[in-house]
């Protein structure tokens, strides 16, 4: 088993020379939308010497969303969508690609050779949504279909139960593990060779560098 991290949403940084496109968003940035707070923190913490390989990225998704496939309106925000095609391939080709490319090379020389890969993207959310509150502390996002995911799921809600016996700690909220996204592509790529969950941190933790330190450490306990 080869162990693998993402971290798509790390930041909420704008290249200079896209910074004109968001004159006046600033508080826009700062939002969930702009960045999962907490979510670089946590891959970085994740991170171990079990680690195969990892990615992360800093560039906001409101330039480009990594975690959406070319297809998806949501790929470009309101404040790219209105750039021309050629302007949106630029993007694509200096920030999507790139770590995409360099994420499923690495995967495809684990498949060929004969090894399993497990997979966390690791993310944030916030915790009201549209004057919702969201009901958990922590998500865990797998496709109900991929046993091996949902393996890997209940061993990991266990391990973060003794960490946080008062936490609510939910399977496929507060999104379901099987929408678009990263992991759901790499799912169809590789199938029964990949495994991924989705990992998703309420980011009134994002500072909360004990929640972090035992998120990590329930993680570690299961990649032995």
């Amino acid at each position: 088993m080869k162990f693998f991290l993402s971290c798509e949403h790390g930041d909420n940084q704008i290249p200079k020379e896209y910074a004109s496109l968001f004159k006046d968003a600033e508080s826009l940035l700062a939002s969930h939308r702009g960045w999962d707070p907490g979510a670089l923190e946590l891959f970085k913490t994740m991170h171990s010497e079990n680690t195969f390989f990892s990615i992360y990225s800093e560039i906001s998704r409101l330039l480009v969303d990594l975690n959406r496939s070319l297809h998806r309106r949501s790929l470009f925000s309101e404040l790219t969508k209105g750039l021309s095609k050629k302007e949106k391939e630029q993007i694509l080709n200096q920030f999507y690609y790139p770590f995409r490319n360099a994420f499923g090379q690495a995967a495809q020389k684990v498949v060929s050779n004969r090894d399993k890969i497990f997979h966390v993207s690791v993310h944030s959310f916030t915790p009201e949504l549209n004057g919702v509150v969201r009901t958990a502390d922590i998500g865990l996002l797998y496709h109900p279909a991929h046993n091996d995911e949902k393996q890997w799921a209940k061993r990991w809600k266990s391990e973060l139960e003794k960490e946080f016996p008062h936490f609510r700690i939910r399977f496929n909220y507060p999104y379901l593990g099987k929408i678009d996204g990263y992991v759901a592509n790499l799912r169809k790529r590789f199938g029964n060779s990949y495994s991924g969950i989705e990992l998703e941190m309420n980011n009134k933790y994002a500072n909360n560098q004990t929640v972090i330190d035992s998120i990590a450490k329930a993680y570690h306990r299961i990649c032995i």
